[in-house]
């Protein structure tokens, strides 16, 4: 159920969204209140789940990972019992960055990030073929990100 947002609590997010490091202090004066009620808010907004975690972004090609793909998995048979195992299975395999239900013509898809094509291609056929209910895998390689969307925009209407 959604969460009723204030002006102040709406600004508050949107500091934390550009800068998860922010000061309590710097936080407060750029929402104008003090301290204490800032921090308040703050807490209440954790508690009930809008901030869910504080993160840091890396940059991927800084560190060697040059191969972005987004990868469609359609499953034997598409049963609870089946989709459990799959997504334990996914869960315990680095590359994959996110792995979505889907309606449709495919069960799940991955975002997957690899070092090159030939640590792609070993994640393919060791890790997720070797996933015994797969029965279909369709990659599609991202060859520019254009757009990577962190920030929610909270005056838009929701």
């Amino acid at each position: 159920m959604p969460i009723k947002l204030d002006k102040i609590d709406k600004q508050i997010l949107a500091a934390l969204q550009e800068n998860a490091r922010i000061s309590n202090a710097e936080l407060a004066a750029k929402v104008n209140l003090s301290q204490t009620p800032c921090l308040r808010r703050l807490r209440k907004l954790e508690s009930e789940g809008v901030i869910q975690q504080y993160r840091t972004q890396l940059d991927k090609k800084r560190l060697g990972l040059t191969i972005s793909a987004f990868v469609f998995v359609k499953l034997e048979r598409n049963t609870a019992q089946n989709g459990r195992t799959f997504e334990e299975a996914v869960k315990q395999l680095p590359q994959v960055m996110e792995c979505c239900v889907l309606a449709g013509s495919h069960d799940y898809s991955l975002r997957i990030i690899t070092s090159d094509l030939e640590s792609y291609e070993s994640f393919i056929k060791n890790d997720l073929a070797h996933i015994d209910i797969v029965a279909h895998i369709e990659s599609t390689i991202i060859l520019n990100q254009v757009l990577d969307r962190q920030v929610i925009d909270l005056n838009r209407p929701l």
